[in-house]
């Protein structure tokens, strides 16, 4: 890993607002951002990149690169479940084994925000078919994980159908905003994009250093119960998503030379949903333990992958 860029991320204003607000919760500060903005800049951010990915789609020509770097981003939400159910089964229980495979395979735009961050930082820009992509892989990973469930526990009556799941997935709050976003960002002019573009643009590394604090003390909150429950869970949450984006920074060559594309995939195949599947496995597989999977998406995996996982992914795309 290049370590100079590993210390210029650790010195990311909006990553030290995340390590602010963990250090808060440790200090019993009554420190919060009240919810109901939190969940404003929540849609603030996916709305923009939304928007702004839709802006850059209608730019781009739809060719073969692009058609092989979004089928691989769908076979890795299909592949990652699969191993990671496999796995979590040799120790926990068939329920909770689905939630974190279909977490896992899935994605977390949070991350991919903050990537966003990271890569504009590096005067790099995200290709609007990766936005695309983004909203994409949430689907198939829950599909995915609700299929094995159905094959492996035969007497799971109480979980959703694979085609109920898919609807469940596609009208998801996070995703249906992303899409919508993205398509109204794509039939907008230029002219007409830099009207609202001091909204859509100027404002949105600092929401994002906001958003990232009180994602902080969100996880604050969780990590003192979460590591007393055991080390597999944690080793599982710390290794998986340097393991899973590591390999795809690498094997993307095979798709596209465009570095910001092979970045952003390594970032979609290393983060994992604490916002999407959360909601879905809440009705589809309600014997799932969130005390468990959520603590380990949000409190664990998000923290290593903003930390240690985006300069580790650039550096091997760079080599």
């Amino acid at each position: 890993m290049n370590f100079n860029l590993l210390i210029e991320n650790l010195s990311n204003p909006a990553l030290l607002f995340f390590l602010f607000g963990i250090l808060a919760v440790y200090l019993k500060s009554d420190l919060q951002i009240p919810e109901s903005s939190s969940k404003f800049i929540s849609i603030y951010l996916l709305f923009s990149i939304g928007f702004k990915g839709g802006q850059e789609l209608a730019h781009q020509t739809i060719d073969q690169e692009v058609i092989f770097t979004v089928l691989l981003g769908v076979a890795v939400s299909v592949l990652i479940p699969i191993y990671s159910f496999f796995i979590v089964k040799t120790r926990l229980s068939i329920y909770d084994s689905v939630a974190i495979a279909a977490a896992y395979g899935s994605i977390s735009a949070v991350t991919f925000v903050t990537a966003v961050s990271f890569i504009e930082l590096h005067g790099m820009v995200v290709k609007g078919h990766m936005v695309a992509l983004m909203a994409i892989m949430e689907v198939p990973a829950i599909v995915t994980a609700l299929i094995l469930l159905s094959i492996y526990n035969k007497k799971a009556k109480d979980s959703l159908k694979p085609i109920e799941s898919l609807k469940h997935s596609l009208t998801n709050g996070s995703v249906l905003l992303i899409l919508g976003s993205l398509l109204i960002g794509y039939v907008a002019t230029e002219e007409q994009a830099q009207g609202i573009a001091p909204f859509t643009t100027d404002i949105f590394k600092g929401f994002l250093a906001v958003f990232l604090l009180d994602m902080g003390i969100s996880s604050g909150k969780k990590l003192n119960s979460f590591i007393k429950e055991g080390g597999f869970s944690l080793a599982f949450a710390i290794i998986t998503p340097l393991f899973n984006g590591s390999v795809i920074a690498y094997l993307s060559s095979a798709v596209t030379d465009d570095i910001s594309s092979r970045f952003m995939l390594a970032v979609l195949a290393a983060s994992a949903s604490y916002i999407a599947v959360p909601a879905a496995m809440k009705i589809a597989v309600p014997k799932a333990n969130p005390a468990l999977f959520l603590p380990m998406a949000l409190a664990v995996t998000f923290p290593v992958n903003v930390t240690l996982g985006l300069p580790l992914f650039m550096s091997i795309v760079e080599m």
